[in-house]
């Protein structure tokens, strides 16, 4: 099994191990970015990963050389089976060392937080070093092996400075004892080394702990998936392991199982709750042809489903590669932390050294300037300002998965709190996508289903709503439809093809205008007036001259949580704009039933110019996320600068957006905007509490107000509390439910 996980031709994904600090990511990233063929190097400290582009995937070597640029750096590259193994550990897992410190150091500590209720106990000093040598030099091991490695490569890291720090305090103490006359009972600083570590191992130890927590969304979804499958043989169901279930396969799901892949139902009736995947509470009715998704856990009915997709393709493979991906981006923000991290080290010591040598001129004697010098080292920590993004985002995208919003890169994630104009497509986004044919008005001296029976053999085939449509009232009409010859589509204008050994076109009233066929413009008013998208079936003479035959009159549903989306979204402050294909009517009118008002409303907008509309809203001055479901809005949603699509809608719409909602329940654009801006607030306040602490500690430190053990204590405290801070973000609900309690 390599090290290394191949995530696409171009790009590797490595698990690291042994980072403590925003100092060790830069490190990381430095020595993989040196390896031949490597282009980008991106290290996320919260997730302990490395994401790596390549230049080639075909060189075989590639993946030892990155696991060893990884270890000369002093870091362990990781398996992917390790890697699993420490984010589904025990919450214990790795407290003893915490327990040991914590136990030795107690005792020298305690006679300290005696001496202000007059009670004098100090230890020995045999017995002060016997209890303080195992943590410097057992417990504290790591500390000196990666600080050697920083020290070798000339850079710095948390790990230096606790080295540093504490070899200090305990130096000092070895030689006041050594100085001190037989019989006298010198200040040592023994407690001070035995302590520091032991706090900086639990901080260590509850950073991890939480971090467990907040990759705790993509742990639950890869649970999701059943170890076995019922497969329906000719006679009887054999159990298969899932690995080896096959795309076609017939599977069984009883009363109560997860649905072990992607399939469609074949036999039987049942609700099945998909709240995991969707963040949908209500179970949904299922029957014969309806989809189902694995992972998803069946109610009361037995089933018998055929497998549609597996493995990669899943669903919910799709939907935890698209976790992890967001989990280990680096945040655009987090790009001036890295920097601030590069220099933070040097500068640190510096300091200490700046206090050191302030101390003694000022006469304060060599032991009370080392012991201020010190308080400098160990509490300047970057550990809280390497994790102080990373972990809010992966708390972030954890929540949104959750509830149905799958946030694919972090970039979306910070910048969706500064959209001020939400733009939907409006076909299938705003309304239900399931238009029907109310009404076919003839030309005088037609038939009504002779023109109905060609203007269905004209879509039959497409998988457009509005052929659709036509197909649906030829059925019910119980007409008998061939398919057309020599078929070709006019994007955004219509179909055309032979019929009867006759050309005919079913055209948008664009196309008719640059067809110079003028459809009766009073019954073209009438429909439009009644919020219908009108098209026009056109016949052509022999000289290619069209005619209208018939005209076709379309109308669709708001969606039920249409209207209640667009005005939570107004209630935020923010422009709702609608880009339709349709004619201005029938857009304005639909646009009504929703909220929107006639001048946020851009009708008539062929495909490809949608993204020119996104284009000249953001030219405007607003920042603009674009929400649609179908192929034809993708260059939209890239366009956008945040795009959101719908899991209902196309894969291709899917991969050009920024996040995805995973229903089609409309009043998720509110959330994920509400969400984008709490995760952003979260990043704010742990960047502010983790350069407060170093800009507030080290001051205080080096004028004598921290002693090294109250410094080691404000050092542990900064990373568990930006932990615990973003942690926060676990309990978010969506705004409906916030509603609801």
């Amino acid at each position: 099994m390599n090290d290394v996980h191949t995530l696409s031709p171009h790009t590797l994904d490595l698990s690291v191990g042994g980072m403590t600090c925003a100092s060790c990511v830069a490190r990381v990233e430095r020595a993989l970015q040196q390896v031949p063929g490597v282009r980008v190097a991106s290290v996320n400290l919260a997730t302990e990963s490395a994401r790596v582009v390549i230049d080639a995937s075909d060189d075989e070597a590639i993946d030892a050389r990155l696991r060893r640029a990884v270890r000369s750096a002093g870091y362990e590259p990781r398996s992917a089976e390790a890697a699993q193994a420490a984010a589904d550990a025990s919450p214990w897992e790795g407290f003893w060392p915490v327990a040991a410190g914590l136990a030795l150091s107690a005792p020298l500590l305690a006679p300290m937080l005696l001496q202000p209720f007059d009670v004098h106990a100090m230890l020995p000093p045999w017995w002060q070093l016997l209890l303080a040598a195992p943590v410097q030099f057992w417990l504290g091991a790591r500390f000196y092996r990666a600080g050697l490695h920083a020290a070798r490569a000339l850079t710095g890291n948390m790990d230096l400075l606790v080295a540093l720090g504490t070899s200090a305090a305990f130096g000092l103490s070895l030689w006041l004892w050594w100085r001190a006359a037989p019989g006298d009972m010198p200040h040592l600083y023994f407690e001070a080394s035995a302590v520091v570590i032991s706090l900086v191992l639990l901080g260590k130890w509850l950073e991890a702990r939480a971090k467990r927590q907040a990759t705790s969304a993509i742990r639950a979804l890869q649970q999701l998936r059943p170890e076995v499958a019922h497969l329906v043989g000719p006679r009887q169901e054999t159990d298969v392991p899932l690995a080896e279930v096959l795309k076609g396969d017939r599977l069984a799901v009883r009363p109560g199982e997860r649905v072990p892949a992607d399939a469609h139902v074949l036999e039987g009736r049942s609700e099945v709750d998909e709240s995991m995947l969707t963040g949908e509470s209500l179970p949904v009715a299922k029957g014969p042809g309806d989809g189902l998704t694995g992972g998803s856990v069946n109610g009361a009915g037995r089933l018998v489903v055929e497998v549609r997709a597996v493995g990669a393709e899943s669903v919910l493979a799709r939907i935890i590669r698209l976790v992890e991906d967001a989990q280990a981006a680096k945040a655009p923000i987090q790009r001036l932390v890295d920097k601030v991290a590069a220099v933070f080290v040097p500068v640190v010591l510096g300091i200490a050294l700046i206090t050191l040598i302030a101390w003694l001129v000022a006469g304060a004697g060599s032991e009370a300037a080392l012991v201020h010098a010190v308080a400098v080292l160990v509490i300047a920590c970057p550990c809280a300002l390497g994790l102080a993004t990373p972990v809010a985002v992966m708390a972030g995208t954890g929540v949104a998965a959750k509830h149905g919003i799958l946030i694919k890169d972090a970039r979306s994630l910070e910048l969706a709190h500064k959209v001020d104009t939400v733009a939907f497509d409006k076909t299938g986004t705003l309304t239900l996508g399931t238009p029907a044919l109310t009404e076919l008005v003839p030309s005088a001296g037609e038939t009504t289903n002779d023109l109905l029976a060609v203007a269905a053999s004209l879509q039959r085939g497409s998988t457009h709503p509005l052929a659709k449509a036509v197909l649906d009232a030829a059925t019910k009409a119980g007409l008998d439809v061939d398919a057309a010859r020599n078929l070709r589509s006019e994007s955004g204008r219509g179909v055309r093809g032979s019929v009867g050994g006759a050309e005919w076109a079913i055209a948008s009233l664009r196309w008719c205008d640059e067809l110079n066929a003028v459809p009766d413009a009073s019954a073209v008013q009438r429909l439009q007036q009644r919020g219908a998208t009108v098209s026009a079936l056109l016949s052509f003479a022999a000289d290619g001259a069209p005619q209208v035959k018939a005209l076709l009159a379309f109308s669709d549903e708001p969606k039920p949580q249409a209207a209640e989306a667009v005005a939570a979204l107004q209630a935020r402050g923010l422009r709702v704009v609608m880009i339709s294909g349709d004619n201005l009517h029938a857009a304005e009118a639909m646009a009504a039933r929703v909220g929107i008002a006639p001048d946020d409303v851009r009708a008539e907008v062929l495909p490809a110019d949608k993204a020119a509309q996104v284009a000249a809203l953001r030219e405007g001055g607003h920042v603009v996320a674009m929400v649609g479901d179908g192929a034809n809005d993708a260059p939209a949603l890239a366009a956008a600068d945040v795009g959101i699509a719908m899991a209902n809608g196309t894969d291709v719409a899917m991969e050009a957006a920024g996040i995805t909602l995973m229903r089609g329940d409309l009043s998720l654009v509110a959330d994920a905007l509400d969400l984008s801006a709490r995760t952003v607030a979260k990043i704010r306040q742990n960047l502010f509490w983790a350069f407060a602490y170093n800009v507030v500690g080290i001051p205080f430190a080096a004028f004598g107000l921290l002693s090294p053990v109250v410094a080691g204590a404000a050092m542990a405290a900064s990373s568990v509390s930006v932990m615990a801070n973003a942690l926060l973000l676990r309990r978010w609900q969506p705004g409906h439910r916030r509603r609801e309690v």
